[in-house]
Parts: C-alpha cells; structure tokens; sequence
C-alpha cells in the first residue's frame, strides 16, 4: 500500500495538484457510490413492486373468473363446475355398522387456477379415526384433481358453466384406509343460475386401476339446487347417488340427501386481491336401504385467494 503511494506522490509536480487532485478523486469516489447506491434502492423498489404486482395477480384468479363464470357457492359433496382457487380444511363425521368414522382431511386440499382454462388440485391423505377395535386408523389415499374449463359465462351472458373433470386418487401404502388401488373418476359438471338460484350436477364414473372384482366401479350422480338469500349466505340441497356395478356391492345403489349453509366473511372494502373465508357445514342423510354410512356431518372452512 506504501509503495502505491509514493508511486503517485511522484507522478505530479507538486504537493498542492497531489491534494486537489486526491480531493477530486474522493468527490467522484463517493459520486459514485450515490448513484449505485440509488440505482440499487431503485432496482430494489421496482423488484418489490414487481413481486408485489405478480402476488396480486395470483391472489386476484378468482375475482378475474367471475367476468366468465357465475358466481354460486361451490357445493358441498359434488364437484363446482366453475374454477376456483382454494385452500379447503375439511372435517367428516360419519356412523356406520360397528364404527363411527371421522375423515380428517376429508378428501380436500389446495386448488389452484392455471391460466383461464385449468385448475390443479392437490388433495393429501386424509386421517381416518374409525373409533373400532375392528378397523385400524390410517391415512387414506392422496388425490389429485384437473378441470377443464368447456364453456361458461357470467351473469350477463348467461350464467353457466359447463367443465370436464379428472379425478385420480394414488395407490395407497399396505395398510390403510381408502380403496385398495389407485383410481380414477372422470366426470362432467354443469350448472345453471337464475337470480339468487342455481341448478348444479355432475355425472361420473369410479374406475379403479386393478383389482376390480374386489372393489368394484360405480357410476355416480349428484345433484344440487342452491339458494343466495343474502350477500353473505347461501343455502343449498344436495342428491348424491352411486350405482355400484361388480364387486362385492354389485347392483346396489346408495343415495343421501345433504342440506348444507353456507356463511362467506369478507372485509367491508373487499378488492380482487383480497381473500374470502367461508364456514359451512352439512349432512348426508342415507335414504336408499343400502348404505355404508349415514348422518356423515361435515364441517369446513374455504380460504379463496
């Protein structure tokens, strides 16, 4: 460092230019590291608000969908033929000969909106509690779920939606609750709404991927018929129907009824990038003579984002 130094104290003519000249290179030397120090606080700023301005895009999917799709409660048993983006947190309790099981997890999880046509979902391994010397507790089978956006509109062009499904559920581990393979249930949802009334329904199939004679496919059929008393309020009447064909349920139907409420809280100055939280809950009442379960209350909370 010394040797530099002098190297420079020996390039000038004179002690006085050495220290205008010193002077002038500190003026530029700070110069400089207030431009970079601006060019970083502005860069940083812009990244923020770029950040902050995809966040708010990914949080606004939902209100976006409602300028081409209604705007009805997704129902509580069957698949919502619209898209949505939605954490669901989902408890079951239903009663059934020798146990009373309690799902939690209850088959729902995370859903996601892909563009303007596709929502993901991803549902893990509900807990069972079978409350049975009988039947072990265990995790049942983690799902996924794709939608199909077909067709559909808002309120001002017709209000419907019409989408294709694919729901596949994972092979489970050895010892658990759930079917014993995985499977698929591809189906097609459909809806209609009329002033503060909708008519939803979707039709499918359960397709296991093996094991069929021991476990069987149905063809299932669920229908819902919805109220919108009030802003923040919806009441509906499900019908949710399987026709089981081979395996050990062969020509048996199972159907239930389930009522359920709905209850959506928002804040007063509600925008696109704000989330909405609903409670609701329901119960499937078994009214066909055969059933596996009966009074299955459910009970969930909704995040839409």
């Amino acid at each position: 460092m010394r040797r530099s130094h002098i190297c420079i104290a020996h390039h000038f003519d004179s002690k006085e230019e050495l220290l205008s000249r010193r002077h002038s290179f500190v003026r530029t030397h700070r110069l400089i590291l207030s431009v970079l120090q601006l060019a970083a606080l502005l860069y940083g700023a812009e990244c923020a608000l770029a950040q902050t301005s995809e966040y708010e895009q990914f949080r606004a999917h939902n209100a976006q969908m409602a300028d081409v799709q209604p705007t009805w409660m997704g129902p509580l048993i069957q698949s919502d033929a619209r898209l949505s983006q939605t954490i669901r947190l989902s408890v079951s309790d239903a009663g059934a000969p020798g146990e009373q099981i309690v799902s939690y997890g209850n088959n729902h999880g995370v859903s996601m909106i892909a563009e303007r046509r596709f929502q993901i979902d991803f549902d893990p391994p509900s807990f069972f509690r079978n409350h049975s010397a009988a039947y072990p507790d265990g995790f049942g089978n983690a799902s996924a779920q794709v939608k199909y956006r077909i067709s559909s509109a808002n309120a001002e062009h017709g209000n419907f939606a019409v989408t294709a499904i694919d729901f596949h559920g994972f092979a489970p581990r050895a010892a658990q609750n759930g079917m014993l393979t995985a499977y698929d249930c591809p189906k097609i949802a459909a809806g209609i709404a009329r002033g503060r009334f909708d008519v939803q329904s979707t039709l499918g199939g359960l397709l296991p991927a093996a094991k069929v004679a021991a476990q069987g496919q149905a063809i299932e059929w669920n229908v819902t018929a919805q109220l919108h008393p009030t802003a923040h309020t919806w009441f509906d009447v499900e019908n949710n129907a399987a026709f089981n064909f081979g395996g050990p349920f062969d020509g048996k139907t199972q159907d239930f009824i389930t009522p359920a409420a709905f209850y959506m809280v928002r804040r007063r100055q509600w925008g696109a990038v704000h989330p909405v939280v609903v409670f609701d809950t329901g119960m499937q009442i078994a009214t066909s003579r055969f059933h596996l379960c009966n009074h299955n209350l459910i009970s969930e909370v909704r995040i839409l984002f």
